[in-house]
Formats: C-alpha cells, sequence, structure tokens
C-alpha cells in the first residue's frame, strides 16, 4: 500500500526541480519497468498483485502491491499499466574524447521536445550508439514523457549534460564533427565514417551559432526530387534516423 506521502513524492517527480533535489525519476508500464529494473537503482515499485504474481525477482529496495485504484492515484499517465517504479539517476559522466575518438556518438543542441528526445534515444539503441551529450538546454532525458517514449532503450544508451560546445572544442584535430544544414554536402555523396560526433539542433532554429562554427563536415538530407517544393524541413528526430541510418549502411 502506498501512503499519502509515497503518492505526493512520486507526483513531485514530473517536475524537473523535484527530480534533480531528489535525484529519482519515475518509469511506468510493464514493459518499460522491465526493461530498466536491474539497470537502475530501483528504490520503490508499486504494482499489481497480477504484475507482481508475474515475477519471480523484483531486484528494488521497496515492493508494493498495491490495486488500480491506488496506482491510479500515484501514475502520472492517464491510463495507469499495472506497474510503476521510482528509480534513482545515475551519475557516471563519459568522455565525449574518449567516446567519439572510437565510436559514432550522438550530441543534441537545445532539442527541446521531451518526446524528440525519448524517440532519439530510441534511435541511438537501434543503430547501436550508446552515448548521448546533451546540451544544458535540452530537455531532461528524466522528464517522465521523455522516459516513457525511449521505450526502454534508455537502459542501453548513456545521456550527458555538458558544456556541448567546450566538449566539441577539446575534441582531438582527427575526430571528425558531422552537423545537418541546409547548405551541407548531399549526405548519401559524402565520406562517412565510423566514429565521430553527429551533432542534431534544436527543433526550431538547428544548430546554434557557437556550436555549428565547431562542425568540421556539414550535412544536407535531401528532399526528393530535388528542387521540389515540399516541407520546409524534418523533424529532428526522423532527420536524426535518417542520418544514423545512413552512417551504419555504410559500414555493412
Amino acid at each position: 500500500m502506498l501512503s499519502k506521502n509515497d503518492v505526493k513524492n512520486i507526483k513531485s517527480l514530473e517536475q524537473k526541480k523535484f527530480r534533480m533535489e531528489k535525484g529519482l525519476f519515475i518509469a511506468e508500464g510493464p514493459k518499460l519497468t522491465g526493461e530498466l529494473l536491474g539497470r537502475f537503482e530501483c528504490i520503490l515499485v508499486a504494482a499489481t498483485q497480477e504484475w507482481i504474481g508475474s515475477r519471480r525477482n523484483i531486484p528494488a529496495a521497496r515492493v508494493e502491491t498495491v490495486t488500480q485504484e491506488e496506482l491510479r492515484r500515484a501514475s502520472l499517465l492517464q491510463a495507469p499499466q499495472d506497474v510503476l517504479a521510482v528509480f534513482r539517476i545515475p551519475s557516471a559522466v563519459t568522455s565525449m574524447t574518449d567516446a567519439a575518438s572510437r565510436n559514432l556518438v550522438l550530441a543534441l543542441d537545445d532539442v527541446q521536445d521531451p518526446g524528440n528526445l525519448g524517440t532519439i534515444v530510441r534511435i541511438a539503441d537501434w543503430f547501436g550508439i550508446k552515448d548521448i551529450f546533451c546540451s544544458k538546454g535540452t530537455a531532461d532525458i528524466y522528464n517522465p514523457k521523455a522516459v516513457q517514449a525511449t521505450m526502454g532503450a534508455i537502459a542501453r544508451v548513456r545521456l550527458h549534460y555538458v558544456d556541448l560546445s567546450k566538449s566539441i572544442s577539446e575534441l582531438p584535430a582527427g575526430v571528425p564533427v558531422y552537423g545537418t544544414f541546409l547548405e551541407g554536402d548531399v549526405i548519401y555523396d559524402t565520406p562517412l565514417s565510423d566514429n565521430g560526433v553527429i551533432i542534431m539542433g534544436n527543433e526550431g532554429n538547428g544548430i546554434g551559432r557557437e556550436v555549428g562554427r565547431l562542425v568540421n563536415r556539414k550535412l544536407f538530407i535531401p528532399n526528393w526530387p530535388q528542387g521540389a517544393v515540399t516541407s520546409e524541413s524534418l523533424n529532428v528526430a526522423i532527420a536524426t534516423a535518417v542520418v544514423c541510418s545512413e552512417f551504419r549502411r555504410r559500414s555493412r
């Protein structure tokens, strides 16, 4: 059973201020919770008897059996799904230089929509990208909407909030830094590497000037047919998928 104080604390995690103060985030639903259990330190699981009975082991500091009504009162979803869990936010940070020197990484310059961010994490997971470096102005990945949008991919992709321009400027000279621009070279005609940084920009303004000046390989995703009147731009998550797909196609 959840106390009124439990419900109050869970509800507070909808706000970034309290997530940062407590170092906690919430995940809901059988699939998402199942993906994160064992990957993040779990301090509380609140679930129906049916869900608890379907699992042999629940790696959580505290497990509470609740009714659907109790779950509804604590949930941040319109339609609660049998289980919610509270996890501790990890503190480990990876160096961009170390990661990008060996592998392909993503960098996000002020991507502000939690749904876009969560989808980008899911895309990174699909294409085997393990590290995403986010500017301070990028949405919080532990926002409940972002967590839900990852569909569990947050268990396998590490996100780091950094001074993006500083981190990129400290990269060794030989590390390629890619970014998407209208004046870039057509991605399908451009040599692509197996390591480096791919920068994706803000939904409305693209890559900012400060970060943009550090890009040494500008890419362009052409519309079809070229020159036709089409949508002004692609959604940032869709553009990320196109770019990552082309990089991985070259690696095959």
